[in-house]
C-alpha cells in the first residue's frame, strides 16, 4: 500500500539514508541499529570543574640579598629599595615570629 504522502520517504536515525521498505524501521541496516543504540546510550560529557586560582605568594619567605631581611609574602625590600630573592613555602615561626621556610624546619 503505497503510502499518503508520496513525496515524503522516511530516513535513517543513524545515516540519514533511506529505510528499506517492508516493515516499518527507524534504521537502514543492523549496523546502523548499533550505532543508534550507542547514540542513545552514551554519557552525558559534562566540562570538569577546575579549582579556582590561589596565590601562593603569602606563604613565601623571600630574602634581600643586601640586608638579609626575610620577609612573608613580600618581594620588595623597603629598606634597600631592591627585590628579594624567594626562599620558598614557610611561614613564621611560633616561637619568635620570624619567617622561615619549611625545609629549614625540617632540617631542624
Amino acid at each position: 500500500m503505497p503510502s499518503r504522502n508520496g513525496s515524503v520517504t522516511p530516513t535513517c536515525t543513524a545515516c540519514g539514508g533511506a529505510l528499506p521498505t517492508g516493515r516499518p524501521r527507524s534504521t537502514c541496516s543492523e549496523g546502523c541499529r548499533q550505532k543508534a543504540w550507542r547514540l542513545r546510550h552514551q554519557p552525558e560529557l559534562t566540562i570538569p570543574e577546575l579549582p579556582t586560582a590561589r596565590s601562593h605568594k603569602d606563604r613565601t619567605v623571600y630574602e634581600c640579598p643586601a640586608c638579609g631581611t626575610r620577609l612573608l609574602g613580600s618581594q620588595f625590600c623597603e629598606d634597600c629599595h631592591t627585590f628579594m630573592r624567594r626562599l620558598g613555602p614557610g611561614g613564621l615561626s611560633p616561637c619568635c615570629g620570624e619567617p622561615v621556610t619549611f625545609e629549614e624546619l625540617l632540617d631542624a
